[in-house]
């Protein structure tokens, strides 16, 4: 593989390019939105600027790591020579078919179709393309340029040889990939928007503060993150979209999502990406909650 395509510039996708361009690949960066495109790619060399001033990476790899990347806003152009295309889209299944549906017409006939989602079902996203062989998750952890993990998804009809590029690929990356089965949630997300989703109930019910759920869960637990501020981190907005596929895939009431977290949803209260969740992050750091406001 050489040419690399990345669908979406936000938050993964701007950290997936980064990894492959870093890697020696050629990455075509696509986002329909200028302005996000553009925030990509600045995001892309402040996270390439503070690898150099940690000594990680020369400023002649970090500005090779750059040349490699070609920002573009037109997706037939930008996948028709695609070794690999890794969607990295917003987390919403319709979008998603609509896509691949998109790459599936656009791309050559050996691309591999692989999605970046959290929790969305690789089988029912295969099924709207023509390739469902080819089509695999890869599911990265935020921030992409940092965390080792990536999540390689089997489909229903995903084949051997393509789980095997992807999980070589991955590897060539400096990541480590485990493979799993496509079911609800795969196993990050499986195990760990419960244990989030829980920390919001035991809030909502009174048990304890934000700050004081937070506490226990690092000193007693070894998170390096306490619950709701991860919560705060990936997007309440995202939390609660992956209950959903939990609850509605599993058929299960213990993934029904806290009547909280749908509220701060709902008010447009998402975390870090809208300067509040269960902190305040108005002033660009992370401040103590109003406590009023979980009552």
């Amino acid at each position: 593989m050489k040419q690399i395509a990345v669908i979406g510039s936000g938050t993964m996708g701007n950290g997936i390019a980064h990894v492959f361009a870093q890697a020696g690949f050629l990455v075509n960066l696509i986002d329909l939105n200028e302005v996000a495109l553009k925030k990509g790619v600045e995001t892309i060399e402040k996270n390439l600027e503070r690898q150099v001033k940690k000594e990680t990476l020369s400023k002649e790899q970090a500005s090779d790591t750059l040349k490699r990347i070609s920002p573009l806003t037109d997706l037939v152009s930008g996948v028709k020579n695609a070794d690999l295309v890794v969607e990295a889209a917003t987390e919403n299944m319709d979008l998603k078919v609509k896509i691949f549906q998109q790459l599936c017409e656009n791309s050559p006939a050996h691309t591999i179709l692989a999605t970046n989602t959290s929790s969305i079902s690789i089988t029912q996203i295969a099924a709207a393309t023509k390739r469902s062989d080819k089509v695999i998750g890869m599911h990265f952890m935020n921030p992409v340029p940092v965390m080792k993990l990536v999540e390689v998804i089997r489909g229903y009809a995903t084949s051997d040889e393509t789980t095997q590029l992807i999980m070589k690929l991955s590897k060539d990356l400096g990541k480590i990939p485990v493979e799993v089965n496509d079911y609800p949630g795969f196993v990050a997300n499986r195990i760990l928007m419960p244990m989030i989703n829980e920390a919001i109930i035991t809030l909502n019910e009174g048990v304890a503060g934000v700050e004081e759920i937070d506490t226990v869960m690092k000193l007693g637990m070894a998170h390096p993150m306490g619950p709701l501020q991860l919560a705060d981190f990936i997007g309440l907005d995202v939390c609660l979209a992956i209950m959903n596929v939990l609850h509605t895939g599993l058929g299960n009431p213990k993934y029904a999502p806290s009547p909280l977290l749908i509220n701060m949803v709902t008010a447009g209260k998402k975390g870090v990406k809208s300067g509040e969740g269960f902190y305040n992050y108005a002033n660009g750091l992370k401040d103590a909650p109003v406590a009023e406001k979980f009552k």
